[in-house]
């Protein structure tokens, strides 16, 4: 017998969205270690908020929120509320009920704000990696480190003379700018747009365009990301970025570490930082004047470590055609550390529940 497809409304629903959500989906996996590491934080998320005032929207729900944006490339975080609103995995992610109001877009980007104060988006990655089933997952001896550029919210039209002295664009809301035969730097022009970001270019023949630059550290074992920083992009932030990296991640390590990483840190001064830090430098080395020589390259371990550092680069690809971080849209240092910090946080995430699966 045919089926009638008029719909009678329901008054009532009896079935929880526990029960909607499959057993076996991989957000399970991964909410039961984002709830774990969260619970970790719950000291610092008390130093941040007042004992009294009107309740704001909990930290860990705007993590939760935050982590569905990389995951499912939600572009914009009025379109994130509004997916919150109609779609009952996303609310069984962040914690919300059937019932529960979504937030309006700007509260919530108020409210996340609140987070870059305190670094909650390191403190959360570490939190992660501290996990009792991923802690036994990474090395503690073997890394790579790496940088790639991150486009700012910013068009090359807001990239103006400090003292206000060149023509600005044409009337109209994308007017006409002409470049030709104009020398701009950073020492004169600066964007009106993200004063904070910079014109920067990764190498010969590529062109220049506003960014900042993002800085991985990860271990060699399974290629999960174990520091994350975002800085002013300029010739010398890869390797200054690298050596705090590294020694945040060991502080005073009397242990011998290797640190793989590509040509761009084969530098004499960097090389030498590195050795006085009781890390061995498996640095690619450059055609001419390398400061990398035989007694590094003979060991069986540089040979693994250049082939291990490559896998930094699905991290970053990862973070760019899915977590939105080829050209963020938001403006700020600190905003767009949070935003990568984040983003390297959820591919950890999203590779975990495999991971612990195979070491079971």
């Amino acid at each position: 017998m045919r089926g009638s497809d008029q719909r009678s409304g329901d008054l009532f629903s009896y079935v929880d969205m526990e029960a909607r959500v499959p057993a076996r989906h991989p957000l399970r996996a991964i909410r039961t270690i984002v709830n774990e590491g969260l619970a970790a934080l719950d000291a610092e998320f008390d130093k941040l908020y007042a004992d009294t005032g009107r309740d704001s929207i909990p930290p860990e729900r705007l993590l939760r929120a935050a982590l569905l944006q990389a995951f499912f490339s939600i572009r914009s975080e009025r379109l994130l509320m509004e997916q919150l609103d109609y779609n009952l995995l996303y609310r069984w992610f962040v914690g919300l009920g059937v019932d529960d109001a979504v937030w309006d877009h700007s509260v919530f980007s108020k409210n996340r704000d609140r987070l870059l104060e305190a670094d909650v988006a390191a403190k959360f990655l570490g939190a992660v990696l501290a996990h009792p089933k991923v802690k036994p997952l990474l090395s503690d001896e073997h890394f790579s480190v790496d940088g790639t550029l991150i486009e700012a919210w910013a068009s090359m039209k807001s990239f103006r003379a400090k003292d206000g002295s060149d023509e600005p664009p044409g009337p109209g809301r994308n007017g006409e700018r002409s470049f030709h035969n104009e020398e701009r730097s950073n020492d004169t022009h600066a964007s009106t747009t993200d004063p904070e970001a910079k014109l920067y270019k990764k190498g010969k023949g590529k062109e220049a365009k506003l960014c900042f630059m993002g800085h991985a550290l990860m271990e060699n074992r399974h290629g999960l990301v174990v520091q994350a920083q975002a800085s002013e992009a300029n010739g010398l932030a890869e390797r200054d970025t690298a050596l705090v990296m590294i020694d945040d991640q060991a502080p005073g390590t009397r242990n011998r570490l290797t640190l793989g990483a590509d040509k761009a840190y084969d530098a004499r001064e960097f090389v030498a930082d590195l050795r006085q830090m009781c890390v061995t430098p498996h640095v690619a080395q450059k055609a001419k004047s390398s400061a990398i020589d035989g007694r590094t390259t003979r060991h069986a371990g540089y040979a693994i470590s250049q082939r291990k550092r490559k896998l930094v680069e699905e991290a970053f690809g990862w973070a760019k055609t899915i977590a939105g971080c080829a050209k963020v849209k938001v403006r700020g240092l600190a905003k767009v550390g949070f935003h990568f910090t984040l983003a390297m946080t959820a591919y950890n995430l999203i590779r975990l529940p495999k991971l612990i699966g195979q070491a079971a």
